[in-house]
C-alpha cells in the first residue's frame, strides 16, 4: 500500500501544475477537461510501457497467474490515475454518469485484482495495454476538440488526428481486444484455476460491457466523421 499513496500525490501534482500553469489561461468550463486528458497523458503511455515490462519479466503468464510485485505496482499506477480521474469528474462534471461509472467500474477490477484475488493481473495488464495504447493520441485529439471552434490550429491537429485516431481505436477496441476477452472468458469458463467465481464473473462482465460501450462509441465517432466529410464535399461542389 505504501506506493499507492505516492503515486496518488503525483497525479495530483501533475494535475494542478495542469489546471494553474499549463492551462491558466484557458475559459475556466475547459481548464478541468483539459487538465484531466494531462494527467491521462501523464499515465496512458507510461502504464503502458510498464505493463509490457511487467509481462516481459514475468515466468508465468496465464490468465490466472499470481501477481507479481512488477504487476502490482502497474495496477496501483493505474488505480492512483482513475481515483483522482474520478474526483475530477465527481467535483467538475458530476453530470458526466457514463464516465463516473467507467471509472467506478476500473477501480472495482484493478482493486480486487490487486488487494483481495491477488491472481490474474496478466490478462489486465494486456487489456490496460489495448486500452491505452491509443491515449496518448486520444487526449491530444480531444485536447485540439476543445478548442477547434476558438483556436484554427486546434481544428486542423482535430480534422488531421480523426482518421487515423479512429482507425487505430477501430482496431485496438473493436478487434484486437474483444479476441482477447474471449480467449480470457473461454479460459475461466472452462478450466478450473485460481480466480474465484465471483471475480472472474464480475470482472468479465464489467470488461465486456467496457469493450461494447468503445464500440458503439467509436461508431458514432465514424458516423460523424462521414457526416463532415460530405458536407464538406458538397460545399467544394456549390
Amino acid at each position: 500500500m505504501e506506493i499507492l499513496p505516492t503515486f496518488f500525490l503525483f497525479f495530483l501534482f501533475i494535475y494542478l501544475v495542469a489546471y494553474f500553469r499549463v492551462f491558466r489561461n484557458w475559459d475556466p468550463k475547459h481548464r478541468a477537461g483539459a487538465s484531466s486528458c494531462f494527467i491521462s497523458l501523464t499515465h496512458g503511455t507510461p502504464a503502458v510501457f510498464m505493463a509490457i515490462h511487467a509481462l516481459t519479466n514475468t515466468q508465468s503468464l496465464a490468465f490466472d497467474s499470481p501477481n507479481s510485485l512488477s504487476h502490482n505496482t502497474v495496477l496501483e499506477f493505474s488505480i492512483s490515475y482513475f481515483l483522482l480521474d474520478l474526483l475530477h469528474y465527481i467535483v467538475f462534471l458530476p453530470s458526466e454518469t457514463l464516465f463516473i461509472l467507467h471509472h467506478l467500474a476500473t477501480l472495482y477490477v484493478f482493486f480486487t485484482c490487486r488487494f483481495i484475488v491477488h491472481h490474474g493481473s496478466f490478462s489486465l495488464l494486456v487489456l490496460l495495454i489495448l486500452a491505452e495504447v491509443t491515449s496518448f493520441c486520444q487526449n491530444v485529439w480531444t485536447i485540439a476538440g476543445i478548442r477547434r471552434a476558438d483556436l484554427p490550429v486546434a481544428g486542423k491537429v482535430f480534422d488531421v488526428l480523426s482518421l487515423p485516431f479512429y482507425a487505430f481505436y477501430t482496431v485496438v477496441r473493436g478487434i484486437i481486444g474483444p479476441f482477447f476477452v474471449y480467449k480470457m472468458g473461454a479460459f475461466y469458463m472452462k478450466d478450473e484455476n485460481s480466480i474465484p467465481t465471483w471475480a472472474w464473473v464480475s470482472w468479465m462482465i464489467v470488461i465486456v460491457t467496457a469493450i461494447l460501450v468503445s464500440i458503439v462509441w467509436v461508431f458514432d465517432h465514424w458516423i460523424d466523421w462521414f457526416r463532415r466529410r460530405n458536407y464538406q464535399a458538397m460545399k467544394k461542389v456549390s
